[in-house]
């Protein structure tokens, strides 16, 4: 098992997310028509209880082990570097960046396993502007999330962040031709990203939280979409000038039920793009999940889906 390994073909997942405030879980199943379905979705309180406690519950309460266990890190568990390409053979490229790497991490890169993923650039030509993405993870933070789950006895085959989990449902809702930007929030943060042709092209963070945006004082609400929205501007811009080959359709912003109306209509009048909110019906098929039908239990399972929604066609 590695960072990002390919799926073995048409095994299906169970992603799961050792969140800050508990254990998330989801598991969708494919077909060749119509949407994907989520067939199975929980959550288990942290509270006072141990990680070990939680997962045993999930092995023992959850059709777990019959899947392909993902597991979803955290923002805070890895390192996301995004570089410019190295002119380097394929077969060399992850032995050139670990001098790259060794510059940019407070530890030993002898400590530390990593994955790179390639932005294709400009595909019209010649794949001008390549670029990579590394995620780099301590060995140690790695081998505790290992353990974890050999001693629950789930069958952990993939490790994944929430930059990708984003990236699968953004890429459902392209249009042809156009890139699109999406941003999420939960109890761990904000996530921007664009994506342009099934690829991930930026994912910026926001230190900005659903329980920050959910605050009853006005002042810190609107303070919080004014950094929001500066934050906006400024990645968008940038990105527009380092690949001017693509136009971005339109910003999505993650279902958070009042406030995802609030922010939409803030973001709506100071940028000159598009504003929707994200309708998760219309990427995943929720007839067996009634909770999904509030928009708040959408945005805050929003990711996990997202994870679940990983396939062999779309594996790094």
């Amino acid at each position: 098992m590695g960072l990002f390994s390919k799926n073995k073909k048409n095994a299906e997942i169970m992603a799961i997310r050792l969140g800050k405030d508990g254990l998330y879980s989801a598991s969708v199943r494919f077909s060749s028509g119509g949407l994907p379905v989520l067939e199975f979705l929980s959550f288990y309180p942290k509270a006072e209880q141990a990680w070990p406690v939680l997962l045993e519950r999930l092995a023992r309460e959850t059709p777990a082990k019959q899947k392909q266990c993902l597991l979803q890190l955290n923002a805070n568990d890895y390192q996301w570097f995004a570089m410019d390409a190295l002119n380097v053979p394929a077969d060399e490229l992850k032995n050139s960046l670990v001098w790259r790497l060794k510059e940019l991490i407070d530890y030993p890169i002898e400590s530390a396993s990593f994955d790179v993923l390639t932005v294709p650039g400009d595909i019209q030509n010649g794949g001008r502007n390549q670029s990579l993405i590394a995620i780099v993870i301590a060995n140690q933070q790695l081998s505790l999330q290992q353990n974890l789950f050999a001693d629950a006895k789930l069958p952990l085959s993939v490790i994944d962040v929430p930059e990708m989990a984003q990236r699968n449902l953004s890429v459902r809702l392209e249009v042809e031709g156009r890139g699109l930007a999406m941003l999420s929030f939960d109890v761990h943060g904000g996530l921007l990203t664009v994506t342009y042709g099934g690829e991930l092209y930026l994912s910026r963070r926001l230190d900005i939280t659903s329980t920050d945006l959910g605050t009853q004082d006005i002042r810190e609400r609107d303070a919080s979409f004014e950094r929001i929205s500066l934050e906006l501007q400024r990645s968008l811009d940038h990105f527009d000038r380092q690949h001017n080959y693509i136009t971005t359709a339109k910003l999505v912003v993650s279902p958070l039920g009042e406030v995802a109306t609030l922010l939409q209509q803030y973001l709506a009048s100071n940028m000159y793009l598009p504003v929707e909110i994200m309708d998760l019906a219309q990427i995943v098929n929720l007839e067996k999940i009634p909770e999904l039908k509030s928009a708040e239990r959408q945005g805050a399972f929003l990711s996990i889906i997202g994870a679940a929604l990983r396939q062999e066609a779309s594996a790094t």
